[in-house]
């Protein structure tokens, strides 16, 4: 049991040696980009879908204003790649938003941004892997019947490899990034030189979704069209997030990560909606818009097909983002007692394992309960981390007005814009998918606050009993009785009761009378032995084996004639797990007892085969 108030916590620029854990583990710039960029990578391929389609109700003329509305989105991804980039070095233990609303916002508004990264982290998860596998059955469609399975498999397999570590899986998802980051840019490039489209087969025989004699774009399409395309910005906060999982310099690594991310996300980005209009492309059902532009920019040969099958493994693997942030915020928040303290260990190669394992099994059951579908789940994504990226905004505003380092009126003025916009597009995001499913975030935002209040005061509690914090009063001897149950004489026995003799001042050996004779015949053996060590015999008709003996030590707690009571079960350790088949486990059953019904200290002696 740890208290954030005397566990201190790891700064991210410290030496080796110091708590870092060993760099060989950790990532480097180009790492990083690898292991926490692919989520947003993996939105170029739905992010200017989303704007198409919506500003596909106002006819050929609405999609005029693609490249305004994606210039927008492209402005607003240059002021969070710059915010983001200053709360990386502000706040160099991680956390992004929930670590800035903790310093300048307060409790509560901390815990909401926390909340909202959690939920944004898991829905990516699930939407990342339900996506790529829809890209693989739309190319493969005997395999849509079996899309849970091969969801839950994709999804297996970004676990196990982040399970070895998160620099072990930038190494495994390094190549399939640079890949899909390539071959969007041999579109961009390729199409920039084209008169007209190369190909219009993969469009063809597909219907228009486009609306036919509308003219009219009001600027609350405009600002669906934008909110819709925001999508695109997702995991743009995950390297803020993950700074510890960097190696040293750990604040100029994720610095650079992030730069590099913006860059590269902004050029694809407008470089895509530059070719929309180009080609004067029009959204149809069943083929997305980048295979439209890969068709009309490579034509419909070998280059079409390397960018189809790298869009397939990059949205399968853009999960892979969300492992790499959530265990890092799940540990600040455990180190806060917000959340279990287990959330905060970590394993070999400085993996946050059970971070890790928490979001595979809640992502399993949203793809199990979603079907597989990707549609489900789309309108709940993009709501969280807006509100994170609003929260965060704010905060480093306050950020400024307090420290006022050179040219804070400068900075200030662009977080303060940035709020306003992510604002502006949380308020329009959640409205226009409010009854699509953004309920469903709204309700689960105020209850994860709550559920995390509760952990906490129930930690403060905890520690109020363990007088965390004080100076303890002094060390007093105390009288002790140390209990050990056993069924026959063995070297076992003889093991248990030499160990309880160094444990207590007393020592007393207790048998549950479950047959006449056997109990009759331990108790002949046990005066020809002779330990020094009595033996007292627990009748009981029910032939149970832990109760009777919770109930014999209760009846001495009772009688206040010891301060200490402890039970000590000694048991065999078998050599191998298979071994584990062949145990009796009576020392579990007399331990379960023990714990339910007792306030004894439970100690189990095991004895290794």
């Amino acid at each position: 049991m740890s208290s954030a108030t005397t566990t201190p916590a790891v700064r991210a620029d410290e030496p080796p040696g110091t708590g870092a854990g060993d760099e060989r583990h950790r990532l480097s710039a180009l790492g990083g980009l690898a292991a926490l960029s692919l989520d947003a990578m993996a939105s170029v391929a739905y992010g200017p879908e989303s704007i198409v389609l919506v500003l596909a109700a106002a006819g050929g003329y609405g999609l005029g204003f693609t490249l305004p509305v994606t210039a927008a989105i492209a402005v607003l991804l240059a002021v969070l790649v710059a915010s983001y980039r200053q709360v990386i070095a502000a706040f160099p233990d991680g956390g992004g938003s929930y670590a800035v609303a903790k310093a300048h916002l307060g409790r509560r508004t901390a815990l909401t941004a926390a909340a909202s990264l959690v939920i944004d982290y898991i829905l990516n998860v699930a939407v990342s892997v339900t996506a790529g596998v829809a890209a693989l059955t739309s190319a493969v469609p005997g395999l849509y019947d079996r899309r849970v399975w091969l969801c839950l498999g994709v999804l297996a397999l970004v676990t196990a490899v982040n399970l070895r570590g998160i620099a072990e899986s930038a190494r495994w998802f390094m190549v399939p990034t640079a890949v899909f980051v390539l071959s969007v840019m041999a579109v961009i490039v390729v199409g920039l030189f084209r008169d007209g489209p190369a190909s219009a087969a993969a469009a063809a025989g597909h219907a228009s979704v486009l609306a036919e004699n509308a003219t009219a774009v009001g600027a609350l399409l405009l600002l669906k069209a934008f909110a819709a395309g925001c999508s695109a910005l997702t995991g743009v906060e995950a390297v803020a997030n993950a700074v510890p999982s960097f190696r040293i310099p750990r604040v100029r690594r994720a610095q650079h990560t992030e730069v590099a991310l913006g860059a590269l996300l902004g050029v694809m980005l407008i470089g895509l909606a530059v070719l929309i209009g180009r080609f004067h492309l029009q959204p149809v059902e069943g083929v997305t818009v980048l295979a439209q532009l890969a068709d009309a920019s490579l034509g419909h040969g070998i280059g079409f097909y390397v960018v189809q099958s790298a869009t397939v493994v990059l949205l399968g693997l853009a999960a892979n983002t969300s492992f790499g942030g959530l265990p890092v915020l799940l540990d600040l928040l455990a180190r806060d007692n917000h959340l279990p303290h287990v959330f905060a260990l970590r394993a070999d190669r400085q993996v946050y394992r059970y971070g890790v394992l928490f979001l595979a099994v809640v992502s399993a059951v949203l793809l199990v309960c979603s079907g597989g579908d990707v549609n489900s789940l789309v309108p709940l994504f993009s709501i969280g981390v807006f509100v994170g990226f609003t929260i965060c905004q704010v905060g480093m505003v306050r950020h400024w007005f307090l420290h006022r380092p050179a040219g804070w009126r400068w900075k200030a003025a662009l977080n303060g814009f940035g709020a306003l916009l992510t604002g502006v597009a949380t308020l329009v995001v959640t409205g226009t998918k409010f009854t699509e499913g953004a309920w469903g975030i709204v309700v689960a935002l105020p209850l994860l606050v709550v559920l995390f209040e509760a952990i906490h005061r129930s930690y403060g509690r905890i520690g109020e009993r363990l007088e965390l914090g004080r100076v303890p009063g002094p060390v007093t001897r105390q009288r002790s009785l140390v209990v050990v149950p056993v069924t026959a004489i063995t070297r076992l026995t003889r093991d248990g009761l030499s160990a309880a003799l160094s444990l207590g001042d007393e020592v007393m050996a207790v048998t549950v009378v479950l047959e006449p004779t056997a109990a009759e015949a331990l108790r002949r053996d046990w005066e020809l032995w002779q330990p020094g060590v009595p033996l007292v015999e627990i009748p009981d008709d029910h032939r149970r084996l832990g109760r009777p003996i919770a109930e014999f030590v209760n009846e001495l707690g009772a009688e206040h004639a010891y301060d200490r009571l402890t039970v000590l079960i000694p048991e065999v350790e078998p050599a191998h797990w298979w071994q584990r088949a062949l145990q009796n486990r009576r020392g579990a059953v007399i331990d379960r007892a023990l714990r339910r019904h007792t306030d004894a200290v439970v100690c189990r002696l095991r004895m290794r085969m």
